[in-house]
């Protein structure tokens, strides 16, 4: 029952990751989980002062407010200094990061709180951490409940937005000559990224889940042309990749995170030689051919 438990929660994660990693991918902000997920460490030390707890729901509240600000300053700097993306992306998070280290350096250095504990979970531990009712049930691990909340959560807004985020994302100049804000639009897709990637990285390790942002996200690119088909694929290599790194973390007797970011990797790899559309195999049989 525990590999069951694994396996759903890094398949729900995965299936949340890989829907927002789509409209990322074509953003061109592929980057941005990873910038988040290293952020908001000074939003944890922060609620750890004021609350004095390592309440889990404080810590992601924390979190959660220092990961819109990350999207917000990557947004500043990429409008306002005029830095490319992927500067802007760099210099927030470094900055931040560094400043979440020297915080807990002078205020809880005699605390067991260091980036390691607050900042990386580990998907091994998901069946340790349940929920028990009153009286007494067990009804099953915390990371699961979080896992399906978010991907309905998510679910819930790509389908609810899917218009508005599909011009702001193809065609902005469109969306905004229509009246549709793109800006309302992108700070409403980076928040959904932000609530997706704090709520996950405790459960499954901030690693894991830039890697399912990012990964299934760029071999359904590869494999499609149609967005709606790249969403699904998106999910199926998402599942394939938790199920297939878990079994390999067995077989291996190693990291199951590290085994899951492994096997999205080669996915994308096949993805990218046999693609039919735009893989390196077929396109050399049809640069023969003519």
């Amino acid at each position: 029952m525990n590999d069951l438990y694994i396996i759903l929660t890094a398949t729900l994660v995965s299936a949340s990751c890989a829907l927002l990693g789509c409209f990322l991918i074509l953003r061109r902000m592929a980057m941005v989980g990873d910038a988040i997920s290293h952020a908001v460490l000074p939003g944890i030390v922060i609620a750890f002062l004021l609350s004095g707890s390592r309440d889990s729901v404080t810590m992601l509240l924390g979190a959660g407010i220092i990961g819109m600000f990350t999207t917000f300053l990557i947004e500043f700097f990429h409008k306002k200094a005029r830095l490319q993306t992927d500067a802007s992306i760099g210099v927030t998070f470094t900055w931040l990061f560094a400043i979440g280290v020297v915080m807990i350096s002078l205020f809880a250095g005699k605390v067991d709180l260091d980036q390691d504990c607050v900042l990386y979970g580990e998907i091994a531990y998901v069946p340790l951490d349940v929920i028990i009712t009153q009286g007494g049930v067990n009804i099953g691990p915390k990371a699961l409940y979080v896992s399906g909340i978010i991907l309905l959560v998510t679910l819930l807004f790509i389908f609810l937005a899917y218009r508005k985020l599909f011009l702001t994302t193809f065609d902005p100049a469109f969306a905004s000559a229509i009246g549709i804000s793109t800006t309302l639009w992108h700070y409403a897709l980076m928040g959904a990224v932000s609530m997706t990637t704090v709520a996950s990285f405790e459960s499954v390790g901030a690693i894991l889940v830039v890697a399912l942002l990012i990964a299934p996200a760029a071999t359904a690119y590869l494999l499609t042309d149609n967005f709606k088909t790249m969403l699904g694929l998106a999910c199926l290599a998402g599942t394939i990749s938790s199920i297939t790194g878990y079994y390999l973390a067995v077989w291996l007797d190693g990291s199951i995170a590290g085994a899951i970011a492994t096997m999205s990797g080669m996915l994308f790899g096949i993805a990218m030689i046999f693609s039919p559309a735009h893989g390196l195999f077929f396109r050399k049989i049809k640069a023969e051919a003519h």
